[in-house]
């Protein structure tokens, strides 16, 4: 009876060193993909400097409205602001400022123009509920741009990182619990 305890014993060790071992795997390439996708994009924001927006203006654009140039047919919400001192455009994301330098902030649906619309004129709503805002600049002088929302900011950072340090954490806790049984072991057997 003792050897086939031993035995399972070894075996739910050995079991309990892949699992241990496989999330330390797991974290390393999770903390390998971050480093090459994330990382970069939190170095590379340069919307750092936290500061107080005051609204000067909302407007809807429809298509027409803009500037002549072929755009998506959708409801473009440009809203400007007061930031540091100086006019500037408010942009709700990296992202938006990127996909169109034309709208402050773009609808998440854009199948539906009348659910676009409507979602467009709840937000300008909330803006001018809340006039004065935080915002995200940059330290540039001549950027005359403003964020609602970091997208690559720390926090996102942090909660991007949360995991894979959970998983290391617990996979190291694994393999040393099972060395400790295994020491353990060998010592009540030695007496």
């Amino acid at each position: 009876m003792g050897k086939k305890l031993v035995m399972a014993q070894r075996r739910g060790e050995t079991r309990a060193l892949c699992l241990g071992v496989a999330m330390v795997v797991g974290a390393v390439i999770t903390y390998y993909i971050l480093g090459t996708t994330v990382l970069p994009l939190y170095q590379k924001s340069v919307w750092t400097q936290e500061s107080t927006c005051h609204l000067i203006e909302t407007n809807i654009r429809d298509q027409e409205e803009l500037e002549g140039k072929r755009v998506p047919q959708y409801p473009c919400l440009w809203v400007n602001v007061s930031s540091v001192g100086r006019w500037a455009v408010l942009y709700h994301t990296e992202d938006t400022r990127d996909q169109n330098h034309q709208c402050s902030y773009i609808p998440s649906s854009l199948d539906n123009y009348q659910v676009a619309r409507a979602d467009v004129e709840k937000v300008r709503a909330r803006f001018h509920e809340n006039q004065d805002f935080f915002c995200f600049s940059t330290t540039l002088e001549n950027e005359t741009s403003v964020l609602y929302r970091r997208l690559y900011g720390p926090q996102s950072l942090l909660f991007s990182l949360f995991w894979p340090t959970f998983l290391l954490t617990g996979g190291l806790l694994i393999i040393v619990m099972v060395k400790i049984n295994q020491s353990l072991s060998i010592l009540a057997a030695q007496r």
